[in-house]
């Protein structure tokens, strides 16, 4: 099922079995498309869904709240490199747009900004998605992180969306996702 334009962004998932335990939720794949460049592992077991779906609801949740107003004049590919420094690398970097490398993740985790890897295994393939909330839009960055410089460059896709679409398709997703669940339970029994 694909939910939103995948030309801008658009959210894709399939169950390949529901399970009645909220923990497990369901054995399936979760996509975030972005500029047709799909972020998340498309196989039919990638992944346990109750991660997934836990983000989407608290994105929903949280609506307007995905802010990091210093960040919004720099670069996708500034943000992703400091995002990466971050979190993921041993690096002697100090300044992060201003701010110290603590006050830079505390303000991504305090925020919400990282919407992937979510902690499913849906994003085994080195993925990750940045949103941030602008006013009355939603800015994207997808990246895929290959521990190459070189590769990391050219994965970097960034898309900003009108919040209403960009929470619509969440909402429709989640709906559409929960009714597709709830019927192969049933089909299971």
């Amino acid at each position: 099922m694909i939910v939103g334009d995948p030309s801008s962004f658009a959210i894709e998932s399939g169950i390949t079995q529901a399970f009645a335990n909220p923990g497990q939720f369901a054995l399936g794949y979760f996509i975030i498309h972005i500029r047709a460049k799909m972020h998340g592992v498309k196989e039919p077991d990638a992944s346990l869904l109750a991660c997934s779906v836990d983000a989407v609801s608290d994105r929903l949740r949280r609506r307007g709240t995905h802010q990091a107003a210093n960040l919004s004049a720099f670069d996708a590919t500034e943000i992703a490199q400091a995002y990466l420094d971050a979190f993921y690398r041993e690096t002697a970097r100090a300044d992060y747009f201003g701010l110290s490398h603590g006050e830079f993740s505390q303000a991504l985790r305090r925020n919400s900004i990282v919407w992937a890897p979510d902690g499913d295994e849906a994003f085994d393939d080195g993925s990750h998605v940045l949103q941030f909330d602008v006013g009355s839009g939603v800015r994207l960055i997808g990246l895929v992180d290959t521990g190459s410089e070189s590769d990391l460059a050219a994965s970097i896709v960034e898309e900003r969306v009108d919040a209403d679409v960009f929470y619509d398709t969440l909402s429709r997703w989640s709906s559409l996702f929960a009714a597709e669940r709830a019927a192969l339970l049933r089909s299971q029994r």
